[in-house]
């Protein structure tokens, strides 16, 4: 039943444009290896950068550049403390979603 209702419903509206590209973008961060990895950590945790790069074992401009990336997605948002920015999640259905496909994935 509720496959017919996301059908009846996705036939009924078509998407626009940006829905589309951010659907697409969504997908596209979720396809990296790394901000897999850094979204996993994130989920269980607010970090700093540079807690990100020492537990991931990246540099700190690979972190930066997709926390960049992420935020710029509202996949994840930061709050300052002084000088340091610390991340977390943004938003519980993409959560949702990647902690869905980690379980599948452990699951096989």
């Amino acid at each position: 039943m509720e496959g017919e209702q996301f059908e009846s419903d996705t036939v009924r509206q078509e998407l626009d444009e940006e829905t589309l590209f951010v659907v697409s973008q969504t997908f596209k961060a979720l396809g990296d290896p790394t901000r897999i990895r850094i979204l996993h950590l994130l989920f269980h945790k607010e970090c700093s950068v540079n807690e990100i790069a020492e537990t991931l074992e990246l540099r700190q401009s690979t972190v930066s550049h997709q926390l960049r990336f992420l935020k710029n997605l509202r996949l994840v948002k930061y709050r300052r403390e002084g000088t340091t920015l610390y991340y977390s999640h943004d938003d519980e259905h993409v959560m949702l979603i990647l902690k869905q496909v980690i379980d599948h994935a452990c699951h096989s």
